[in-house]
């Protein structure tokens, strides 16, 4: 999709669509007399018969606009004035976008609310219809829409920078949602790794993909019991991103996604009912691979390396059982009392080469347990840390983003779940608190470097169509990295 901006409309431009994304109209205020004379004196009349208000998500149409050439006008709300921001913003453009390209509209202006400062502005909008052009149907032979959004135009004063960063963020989080997106049968490991290799020559990436002889060599023993049971052999993927000038020599971000291309369980076998979505098991994973792609083309002033473990957890005869002791990268041992709490085991790994590879503040991102589900629902991601002040500046990063996600307790007391007789730690606590368990297990991995946890098991995937994004995987995290690593 192409972007570009301009100050104000033309009414001469080839276009097939205008979107007006409207905050909320207040009774007993005039009507916008620009969007009112397009619509041909309407806006009185939506109010009157509540076709049209402005509520957030709320949209209407109207066809053959007064001294507009497209032949459509379609009016996306935002909600109140007050309450208007940049996750409102890119929404109701999502909303618009989504339901013009099933018309048909290829080429696209949206007009900006104002309010916003003109960067952010941009940005939400530019992010907004940029997501629509990826939808989950790509196995489909019959009833696909035809077509994609191919030109947008920004109506609005200035917003150069954010309309730079809004079409590498979306780019990013659809490359994130497309590899969720895929089968297990198709998307193993291996097609991961060749994947992240092709993205990251395309984008000036550094990529290297560590096999399974040499993370034997390394001692990732908690990764390799995870993936013996599967005949998909298991790889380590490394992006590196460094900038040509920096803001701050000392500072190496890390950012670490477990990948999980299929996860049956292992020997503690998941239930059938659902089983399906665990191909997108690997979110956390293609999130820091949508992120390094962006940060490629946005260039900010830190290093990254990006550490992705990717493994499938299969019940096969060689499977590792529960009861079975492994020894990690770090030395730690690992008695696996459940062989379907995988994904720490993986990290482990993971956290401990990031660090041995210079990064000095990590951010991991995983679909981990379902237990920050029953926590926190679909509607915010848990977050972990060793390190307040690090925590703060990811969240300043989650609000700019629009992203929700909620900072989650790690009292010592949680530790004490983690005992075992036998090894160093167990890789389960009780069923109380597991989310915050499982991030306790990381912990051991990640300190004394500045971490993050993300558990993103609730937000990675919408089980039903929105009005603003379609049931299936969401990108979600990348965002938030991109401008966590622009803020460093």
């Amino acid at each position: 999709m192409k972007a570009r901006l301009i100050p104000n409309l033309d009414s001469s431009a080839a276009l097939d669509a205008v979107a007006v994304l409207s905050p909320q109209m207040e009774e007993g205020r005039s009507p916008d007399e620009q969007v009112d004379a397009w619509t041909g004196g309407l806006l009185a009349d939506f109010w009157a018969r509540k076709e049209f208000r402005g509520k957030a998500l709320e949209t209407v149409v109207v066809h053959r606009p007064t001294g507009l050439e497209a032949p459509r006008l379609l009016l996306a709300g935002v909600g109140p004035e007050k309450d208007l921001d940049a996750a409102g913003v890119r929404r109701a453009a999502a909303v618009a976008a989504r339901a013009l390209k099933n018309k048909g509209v290829r080429r696209l202006a949206v007009v900006a609310p104002d309010g916003l400062e003109a960067d952010l502005t941009a940005q939400a909008i530019v992010e907004g219809v940029g997501l629509t052009s990826w939808e989950p149907d790509v196995y489909k032979t019959e009833d696909r829409p035809e077509g994609a959004m191919e030109e947008l135009v920004v109506v609005a004063s200035g917003g150069e920078e954010g309309l730079r960063r809004g079409l590498a963020i979306a780019e990013g989080r659809n490359f994130a949602r497309a590899l969720g997106n895929e089968p297990g049968n198709i998307l193993t490991p291996t097609e991961l790794a060749d994947r992240a290799r092709s993205m990251a020559a395309d984008a000036g990436l550094e990529c290297e993909v560590i096999e399974e002889e040499q993370l034997e060599q390394m001692g990732c023993g908690a990764l390799l019991g995870v993936a013996q049971g599967s005949v998909e052999p298991p790889v380590m993927i490394v992006l590196r991103y460094e900038p040509e000038t920096t803001s701050d020599a000392d500072m190496h971000l890390g950012l670490v996604g477990k990948a999980v291309t299929f996860d049956t369980g292992g020997i503690s076998i998941k239930p059938s009912a659902s089983m399906d979505e665990m191909k997108y098991d690997m979110a956390g994973g293609a999130a820091m691979l949508g992120a390094m792609k962006a940060i490629a083309a946005l260039k900010p002033s830190v290093a990254v390396t990006a550490v992705v473990p990717s493994v499938e957890n299969m019940p096969g005869a060689a499977a590792q059982r529960p009861g079975d002791v492994v020894t990690s990268m770090s030395g730690k041992t690992i008695e696996v009392l459940n062989t379907d709490a995988e994904g720490r085991l993986i990290l482990a790994d993971a956290l401990t080469h990031a660090q041995r590879l210079g990064c000095t503040h990590l951010v991991d991102a995983a679909t981990l347990t379902g237990s920050v589900v029953v926590a926190l629902g679909h509607e915010r991601g848990g977050v972990y840390t060793n390190d307040e002040e690090w925590q703060a500046k990811l969240l300043a990063s989650a609000t700019t983003a629009g992203e929700k996600m909620w900072p989650m307790p790690m009292d010592d007391e949680y530790k004490e779940q983690l005992k075992s007789p036998i090894a160093d730690l167990p890789n389960i606590g009780t069923r109380w608190g597991g989310s915050i368990t499982a991030a306790i297990f990381l912990k051991q991995f990640a300190d004394p470097t500045p971490w993050i946890h993300l558990d993103i098991a609730g937000t990675a995937w919408h089980d039903s169509n929105k009005p603003d994004i379609p049931k299936g995987p969401t990108g979600v995290a990348v965002a938030t990295l991109v401008d966590l690593a622009l803020s460093l």
